[in-house]
């Protein structure tokens, strides 16, 4: 049996990580059974669905590494892939149904729908469908239908029945058919809802594994009874824990903005969002940054968590040092773009990317180091000038004999003001850092040396001292 998984996201925003989760670990599992990945576009909601939010999940799915094998652009046995070019498919389900008399029509308003719920939970009761409709004579149909009403189509859940299946992540699930009552599987407009369509696509596209979120787990009893009443294959489900935030809660806009459009614009690495999505909530023994390709050989449906996955940006950050750390001298400079290219002289960049790679996580990192090295001066904060005024004139006075005596040599330059003046660790290095740079953290500092160049380090040097006489005064 070939493995065949889906990610089938409606178009209606941008994706974000909880469903970039679940389209990876569906494209890992392929991969690594030598299956087949589908990309089916559920739109058949036309006043939510947008062609700029298919063409951008596309380019953010490419972007992450994540390519399938069947899908838009890509032509197979099962297609179309767009729900609303499949209404042929839906309308033969349909009738099916109906000759079988497992449907009927369904008049109740919005309304009534309420009133009943509400009076069910009044009662202590959990609110399903009272099945009313279902009694209804032909005579009454026919008579609600020529008085202009529209109705929407309901399938009869069968009484007394359980549900069984087990679930590849959460394990064995179970429901009673009478907990769950008649669903709507046509709208009043003719429209299906998701969960036919959704149930029907996959039957029909011969999915092995469907792979979600766990938020989709009462949905699964009602398709694997649609499935069943139309004779077509039931595929195995595994349902995904939710990613919740730092509070608990499922992660959402008012944590942050975790849609991969906005990471992807802020400058973090597809690198490392795969290998950080990969782990959430999936165990990976493998600690190195991983290609989807080395991550699939990784990935194993027995290794998902029961428990919830939590977002932990401080290990998202680690994987984002680290592929900045792994890029190589060309994807980085790409990575960086023009902004940061036009602030560094083209004889200086080899060393420029050198020296600032293991101290950014960001292009707007490096942007202000190449602004802090390039122009004439860099900005010294108010802490940065206490610091200076601590290590009193005389101290930069030493330094800038020392650039004189030996230039860029930062390694004798430190010796000779160690000799002279005193000082060693943080008194000697701090002052410095602060006076050449601004900043208390930051790149090595004969690396620095070498970019400002003698002339530059003087200047600075010589700065340092007239910040301190200025406030002295």
């Amino acid at each position: 049996m070939t493995i065949r998984t889906r990610f089938s996201p409606a178009p209606t925003g941008y994706l974000h990580l909880g469903n970039a989760r679940a389209a990876l670990f569906g494209a890992l599992f392929a991969l690594k059974n030598q299956g087949v990945f589908i990309l089916r576009i559920e739109d058949t909601d036309a006043t939510r669905s947008g062609e700029e939010y298919v063409e951008a999940l596309q380019a953010d799915l490419q972007w992450l590494g994540i390519h399938w094998q069947e899908g838009p652009g890509v032509d197979g046995p099962y297609g179309p892939y767009w729900q609303s070019q499949r209404q042929a498919i839906y309308a033969d389900a349909y009738r099916q149904l109906e000759e079988k008399a497992l449907i009927y029509p369904c008049f109740c308003t919005d309304q009534e729908l309420q009133l009943a719920r509400k009076l069910q939970l009044s009662r202590g009761q959990a609110p399903r469908y009272t099945g009313i409709c279902q009694r209804l004579t032909k005579e009454e149909i026919e008579s609600r239908i020529q008085s202009g009403k529209k109705p929407a189509w309901r399938f009869k859940v069968p009484v007394g029945v359980s549900i069984e299946f087990d679930d590849c992540v959460k394990g064995v699930q179970r429901f009673l058919s009478d907990d769950i009552g008649d669903f709507i599987i046509r709208r009043a407009d003719g429209t299906a809802p998701f969960l036919f369509c959704n149930a029907i696509d996959d039957a029909t596209m011969h999915v092995t594994h469907v792979i979600r979120g766990e938020d989709h787990v009462a949905n699964t009893p009602r398709q694997m009874m649609l499935l069943r009443a139309l004779q077509l294959p039931v595929p195995q489900y595994g349902h995904l824990t939710l990613i919740m935030g730092e509070d608990g809660a499922p992660l959402s806009k008012r944590h942050g903005s975790f849609n991969l459009r906005e990471l992807r614009e802020s400058g973090f690495l597809p690198e490392a969002l795969v290998n950080y999505l990969a782990r959430l909530g999936h165990a990976c023994e493998a600690q190195a940054l991983l290609s989807v390709h080395a991550l699939a050989s990784h990935f194993s449906l027995d290794k998902l968590s029961r428990s919830s996955a939590k977002f932990d940006i401080s290990q998202l950050m680690y994987w984002q040092k680290t592929a900045v750390q792994a890029l190589d001298a060309d994807s980085l400079w790409r990575w960086l773009g023009e902004r940061v290219l036009d602030q560094v002289p083209e004889s200086e960049r080899a060393l420029f990317a050198e020296t600032i790679k293991g101290n950014i996580n960001f292009p707007e990192d490096a942007l202000q180091w190449a602004k802090i090295l390039f122009h004439e001066n860099a900005p010294i904060e108010a802490d940065g000038l206490l610091i200076l005024r601590e290590a009193g004139e005389q101290f930069f006075v030493e330094a800038e004999l020392a650039v004189d005596k030996f230039g860029i040599d930062l390694q004798q330059v430190l010796a000779e003001m160690k000799q002279t003046l005193g000082v060693s660790g943080k008194k000697l290095f701090m002052p410095l850092r602060i006076a050449l740079t601004g900043q208390p953290h930051g790149p090595e500092l004969g690396a620095i040396a070498k970019l400002l160049g003698q002339k530059k380090l003087k200047h600075r040097l010589g700065r340092a001292v007239q910040l301190i006489s200025e406030r002295a005064e």
